[in-house]
């Protein structure tokens, strides 16, 4: 079953249990994915549907940073409910070391010796971490080796 076909089981699963929480979150990813389909002119592949939800959930991190330092506390809660949602169509996270692990492979064949080489590095990394990892996290984890 891939992946756009899982969420809208998981859907359909919500409003028969009549959780509009949930609901609310799935649809909110279905439209984000509607809109890349009708705006490409595409069918979603699976990858595809991780970037959005990744874009999603960077959203959600950045309002609740916002919500939080202007006391909404309940609107960051809705927002962290949400990630929540979200995540569960997220691949298994890697540890930190298997992170590090890559950064080595994408150095050595990249042929980086520094900072200037980081967008060679980011580009061989991005489409093997998409989804697995913080992308902000291994961009700042690349620019420390590649500092070093």
């Amino acid at each position: 079953m891939s992946l756009k076909d899982r969420i809208g089981e998981d859907m359909k699963a919500a409003l028969r249990a009549r959780d509009q929480a949930r609901l609310s979150a799935i649809r909110l990813l279905l439209a984000a994915m509607k809109q890349k389909e009708v705006d490409e002119r595409i069918s979603l592949e699976d990858a595809q549907v991780l970037a959005i939800i990744d874009k999603m959930i960077k959203q959600r991190r950045e309002s609740i940073s916002q919500y939080e330092s202007a006391g909404r506390k309940d609107l960051a809660d809705a927002e962290k409910f949400e990630i929540a949602v979200l995540s569960e169509y997220l691949p298994k996270q890697l540890s930190d070391a298997e992170i590090a692990q890559e950064i080595d492979a994408a150095v050595k064949e990249a042929g980086a010796a520094g900072v200037k080489d980081m967008g060679k590095v980011m580009g061989l990394l991005k489409p093997r971490l998409a989804g697995r990892a913080d992308m902000g996290k291994v961009s700042a984890q690349v620019k420390a080796r590649l500092s070093s």
